[in-house]
């Protein structure tokens, strides 16, 4: 065999033995700490046309076209969501950096040495070629522990630019919602308005003809100055959702949207798929995250075992060696060099014990935290199930109270038309009114709001999403 031979076989032997199994601990999914159902869960089929949640995108799930241009641009210019995706284009280059560990690394090289010779004098020897430095034979396992390490938070980070992503889409939605529901309770107010400025002519005309007393046309002026106020709260309330709008968005609100839908013709609920809460929790990015994470901490623990274990590098080099650097590249100066090293830990003062002890406390951080995050994704699809549950008959209640509140008001004006009841009582009906068309559209917004609401917490586009560039 040649000697350039031997030294590929050495090296390719080495690679052979780097791929063995690691120490880390055979990784185990912790049991889901919640019920085994979900309170208030009446559906059980999946949503939409038949797929699950995970599964129906966001064009799909929103019918409102103004509401997908804004989601567009959200998607296209929102520092969170780019933030998140530079975060995986930082892990995916570590990632890359510990898979290379892996493999040997050639370089070219040039090195001059002098030594001693034993006539007293020194000698010159220059080398020139390809070389393999310190190159660690993976025997037990840590290069590749700390690769798989890396893959887990890789995976994380990609994990949690799905989460930002569907967080993104929900949050732009709610907050439409807020502005949709901002204009209606502006035209209910604006048409308060105008019945009040007739009420309050009409009582100033009865106050003018010694029909009406000055108290009376105080209350009525006092009425239209509170619709007043009602109207100017609203109006910088509308300004402040427009202005989170637009940081959610990136940019100021374009101009040149599409009409919208009313509150009241925004999509349905998605209803729950079927399935254990911990099935249908698994559907989402952050506690695919949190898994990630404990995924991560797992292969450590295997990095922390295989420290306590020797640690063999390989050196090589290839190419041409010779006494005199003019004769560095002349023909028989070829030369080759194979030289394997083992470290075996001996006193490290309590370092690699330490390490390990790390390692495993991390490891029950990260089952904490993944425990947590099953919790907390459980409780959000919870309360939107108790949302869901409560807030239509909550609607029906508004409405028929609504209805009663019209009926009130028509007859108490007739009745002080007719002098039988005092003006405090058609002051109280319209209070009462205003109120309850205010609580009306407030409830509609509620009700559209807990569907997006029960979209998000249920994974809502997770698979439907395409892949970070």
């Amino acid at each position: 065999m040649t000697r350039v031979g031997a030294l590929a076989l050495a090296l390719s032997a080495a690679a052979a033995l780097s791929a063995c199994s690691s120490m880390a601990p055979t990784y185990e999914r912790p049991a889901a700490p919640v019920p085994a159902t979900f309170p208030e869960a009446a559906g059980t089929a999946p949503a939409g046309d038949g797929r699950p949640v995970a599964d129906l995108g966001w064009q799909q799930f929103f019918a409102d076209e103004r509401l997908k241009r804004l989601i567009e641009v959200a998607l296209q210019n929102n520092r969170d969501l780019r933030l998140a995706a530079l975060n995986i284009e930082q892990a995916r280059a570590q990632f890359d950096i510990r898979r290379a560990d892996s493999l040997p690394t050639a370089g070219a090289g040039v090195n001059a040495s002098r030594q001693p010779t034993a006539s007293g004098g020194s000698s010159t020897t220059y080398s020139a070629g390809v070389l393999v430095t310190a190159y660690e034979l993976d025997l037990f396992g840590r290069v590749r522990s700390l690769a798989d390490a890396a893959l887990a938070q890789y995976l994380a980070t990609e994990e949690a630019r799905k989460s930002v992503h569907i967080s993104l889409v929900a949050a732009v939605a709610n907050a439409y919602l807020a502005l949709q529901a901002d204009d209606e309770l502006l035209q209910v107010t604006q048409r308060t308005l105008a019945t009040r400025e007739d009420s309050l002519r009409l009582t100033r005309l009865r106050f003018d003809n010694g029909a009406s007393s000055a108290l009376d046309l105080r209350l009525a002026e006092s009425l239209l100055e509170a619709a007043r106020v009602s109207q100017a709260q609203l109006r910088r309330q509308r300004l402040l959702d427009q202005n989170a709008l637009a940081l959610l968005l990136g940019q100021a609100v374009p101009d040149d949207l599409p009409p919208g839908l009313a509150l009241t013709a925004q999509p349905g609920s998605p209803d729950l798929p079927a399935g254990l809460p911990s099935d249908v929790l698994m559907q989402r990015p952050d506690v695919r995250a949190a898994e990630q994470q404990l995924r991560a901490a797992n292969a450590n623990i295997g990095a922390a075992r295989a420290a306590f274990f020797p640690r063999i590098t390989l050196t090589g080099s290839l190419g041409s060696v010779s006494g005199e650097l003019s004769g560095l590249f002349n023909s028989g100066s070829f030369g080759w060099s194979f030289a394997p090293q083992l470290l075996l830990p001996i006193f490290d003062a309590g370092r690699n014990q330490a390490n390990l002890q790390l390692s495993q406390v991390g490891r029950d951080v990260a089952v904490a935290q993944y425990e947590r995050a099953i919790q907390q994704a459980f409780r959000e699809v919870a309360d939107a199930l108790a949302g869901r549950a409560t807030l239509a008959d909550q609607l029906s209640a508004q409405q028929a109270q609504v209805r009663a509140e019209e009926d009130r008001v028509r007859l108490a004006d007739l009745r002080y038309r007719n002098g039988i009841a005092s003006f405090l009582e058609v002051l109280d009906a319209q209070r009462s009114l205003f109120a309850a068309q205010q609580a009306l559209v407030q409830v509609q917004a509620l009700m559209t709001q807990n569907r997006v609401t029960m979209y998000r917490v249920l994974g809502g586009g997770f698979n439907a999403q395409t892949p970070a560039r």
